[in-house]
This record gives C-alpha cells, structure tokens and sequence, in this order.
C-alpha cells in the first residue's frame, strides 16, 4: 500500500513538470508598469508620468518629490543644457584657432578667457543673459511649454505634433549629453590642463 502511494505521488509530480506554465498574474504587471523605465529596479516616481519630453522615470534621489511643479525644473534643465551645449562649441571652435579678431579673444583655456577679455566684453555677456531671463521670467510661472524662447525661426511651422515631440526628446537627450560632457571637459582642464583635441594649453 505504501508502495503504490510513493508511485503515485511520483507520477502526480513528474506530470506536474509538463504542466504548461501560469502566464504572469495582472498583479504582476501593473506592479512592472509602476517601476521606472530607466531603473527597473526601481519604482517610478510619481510626477514622472511620462507626460514630458524625455521622460525615463529616472530620478534615483527623488527630486521630483520636492518640487511643486515640475515645469520650473525643465526650464532649469533646457538652460543649463542649451548652455553647455554652446560652451562645448565655443571651446572647441576657439581650439580650432576660429576667434574674434583681437588678441583678448585668442586665450584657449575657458577659464582664463574671462580674465582676458576683461570688463567690458564680460558685462556684455551679462547683460546679455540679464535681458534674456528678464524677457522670459513670467514664461517660467504662468504654464508656458518649458524653454519655448519663440526662437524657432519657423522650423517648427510644418510639423506635426509626433514630430514635434521627437524634436523636442532629441534636444533634452542632447542637453543631458552636453552637461555630462561639460563637467568631462572642466575636470581634464582643471584636473590635466589640456585641450580638449588634445595638447596642453
């Protein structure tokens, strides 16, 4: 008798092997839409619904958590991003031996060219900036689409929305690309003085 149980149960399990597998539980897959798409590991935040341009969920420290709105924080990033973008061309163009004529303006190293161009070529800069941010302060608050300047030039007069939301992807992938690249480039002069192409300064 206690023979014929063991086989039994023998035969129950190995048939239990061939059984077909249980497809994933709807529990399961709303848990995997709740996590992030750039760390799946871990949950997605909750303002980062996906809804801006870029939008991978990625916010390891939480900041989203702490801001109100998130439409300041994107201002933020298409400025420092556009920012570093045009000093990454800037330094490499004055590398290349292209400059303003004057001697003020042949300095290669980013750090020593303020010094060098002196007052009055860096209080133009400012007021430059100061007359952009003050032009564009109220688009910050009053629900403007974030780092829309009305600088488009009608480039964008002809597309429609899909391709304006890939436009708009490319650009923040571009501007993450270029902060990461900028903080490269302030470590290797800082840290190495050298160019950027290569050499010392």
């Amino acid at each position: 008798m206690v023979f014929k149980t063991v086989c039994l149960a023998a035969m129950a399990a190995s048939a239990a092997a061939f059984a077909p597998a249980h497809g994933p539980s709807v529990q399961s897959v709303a848990l995997r839409a709740d996590m992030s798409e750039s760390i799946p590991f871990l949950p997605r935040p909750e303002k980062l619904d996906g809804s801006m341009a870029g939008d991978m969920g990625f916010d390891p420290m939480g900041l989203s958590e702490i801001q109100q709105d998130l439409t300041y924080a994107r201002w933020a990033e298409l400025k420092h991003g556009r920012i570093c973008m045009l000093a990454l061309t800037g330094m490499v163009i004055q590398e290349a031996g292209i400059h303003l004529a004057g001697d003020q303006f042949t300095a290669l190293n980013p750090f020593e060219a303020p010094a060098k161009v002196g007052f009055v070529g860096n209080m133009q800069v400012f007021l430059t900036i100061g007359i952009i941010e003050l032009a564009n302060f109220n688009r910050h608050y009053d629900g403007s689409e974030p780092g829309d300047l009305g600088w488009t030039g009608g480039l964008l007069d002809n597309m429609d929305e899909e391709q304006i939301k890939y436009r708009k992807e490319q650009e923040i992938v571009h501007c993450r690309l270029a902060m990461i690249a900028f903080t490269g480039a302030t470590v290797q002069t800082l840290l190495f003085n050298e160019k950027l192409l290569g050499g010392a300064f």
